[in-house]
């Protein structure tokens, strides 16, 4: 399916330009005049983490004379095995800091445009309308659908990439076009269900297979060469080394682009997604009750110890982990065999609950409470807070 260019046409090259770019001019389906629109063409990529790192630098590589980038994190320990645009240098530093020296180490005639925000409802549209393309590197669901309605209202074209352990997706949403991420996946997976690459990790490589795609289909669509993954997903297994291409269609029934459309207006995404939004002093924003890693720190050398419950799997507890835990699983909880366990059996004991920053953990409590359990909490920061503030001897992750 053959598509306009989205890029202007640009102003002729200077001499070390060309020589720059001589490979692509090189290339009869992008030629000189592609590459001028190349540089006359802006993208915005949101996320400066493992897809965003790949995507920036080969944009810029490319020539793309302007990239906006869209984080508002700092840079940290664990980031640097996938995220290549940050170097120990930069921990704790703001990315998008990082980003703009990295991109200008690979092209100093690119433009950089930062925005240190949170992605939302209130700043999307604006953000967003002032580009060619969206590459969209995010890893959580409410950003993924706010990114992809805010693309729906302003007609843009939505570069989308999804990672996870070693299996990767790539499509072009472009709901003038073919499907929008809503019509192939129209609601969220429960809060919980999809393990983040934080909790269930990521083949490090895997990023930049997925980034780079994605910066193949933005070129394709701003030169309007090739044919672009619009009405397609590609699923690729890194392990397998496969892949393979999915058909998708565009559903009229979608409520942001189908035939009578119902989000008319940008959302609550993380309402939408099922996450909670209120947080109240003590308690988890799901009201679940909550101890800070000093007073657990107390109580477990107290002659009234609580019992300690760690969540997560054996691959995590072995990078760090709090003494004296006992380790059930979170799909324990969520099956209920956890409460066959025989640390579990009084239901009188005070327990206390933790993952690697609290969301499993918070899962954990109230499926606990709902069984039970009344003199349950959850470990604010999970282990993470515990390696900060009682024993920063071990690694964080």
């Amino acid at each position: 399916m053959a598509l306009p260019p989205l890029a202007p046409p640009g102003r002729d090259l200077e001499r070390d330009a060309v020589a720059r770019y001589a490979r692509h001019v090189l290339l009869p389906e992008v030629g000189m005049a592609g590459q001028q629109r190349l540089a006359a063409s802006r993208v915005l990529v949101i996320g400066a983490g493992g897809l965003g790192s790949p995507a920036l630098l080969y944009l810029a590589a490319a020539g793309v004379g302007t990239l906006g980038v869209v984080d508002a994190d700092v840079v940290e320990t664990s980031n640097l095995q996938r995220q290549v645009i940050h170097s120990d240098a930069d921990v704790g530093r703001l990315k998008t800091e990082s980003a703009v020296e990295a991109v200008a180490r690979v092209n100093p005639h690119v433009a950089v445009i930062r925005h240190d925000v949170r992605l939302d409802a209130a700043n999307a549209l604006e953000i967003l309308g002032d580009y060619d393309v969206v590459l969209d590197g995010t890893d959580n669901f409410p950003t993924r659908y706010l990114v992809n309605d805010a693309c729906v209202l302003l007609g843009k074209p939505h570069v989308w990439g999804s990672i996870y352990r070693f299996d990767g997706q790539v499509s072009v949403w472009w709901a003038e076009h073919g499907p929008c991420y809503r019509c192939v996946f129209p609601e969220p997976p429960p809060p919980g269900a999809v393990p983040s690459c934080a909790e269930g990790g990521v083949l490090g490589v895997l990023c930049a297979a997925i980034g780079s795609v994605q910066v193949a289909e933005t070129v394709k669509l701003l030169l309007g060469i090739g044919e672009p993954l619009v009405g397609r997903l590609l699923v690729h297994d890194a392990l397998r080394m496969t892949w393979d291409a999915l058909t998708v269609r565009k559903d009229p029934a979608c409520p942001v682009c189908g035939d009578s459309p119902t989000v008319t207006e940008l959302i609550d995404y993380d309402q939408f997604c099922g996450l909670p939004t209120a947080l109240i002093p003590g308690e988890s924003a799901s009201n679940v009750p909550l101890i800070g890693a000093p007073a657990l720190a107390a109580e477990l050398t107290s002659d009234a110890a609580p019992l300690l419950v760690d969540v997560r799997g054996p691959d995590e507890r072995s990078i760090a982990s709090i003494p004296g835990a006992v380790p059930i699983h979170l799909d324990a909880f969520r099956d209920g065999s956890a409460f066959d366990h025989d640390e579990l059996a009084s239901r009188g004991q005070r327990i206390v609950i933790h993952c690697k920053v609290g969301g499993r953990s918070a899962e954990a409590v109230r499926l606990a409470r709902a069984a039970g359990y009344a003199d349950v909490s959850s470990l604010e920061g999970g282990v993470l807070a515990w390696v900060r503030e009682v024993d920063p001897t071990q690694p964080e992750y």
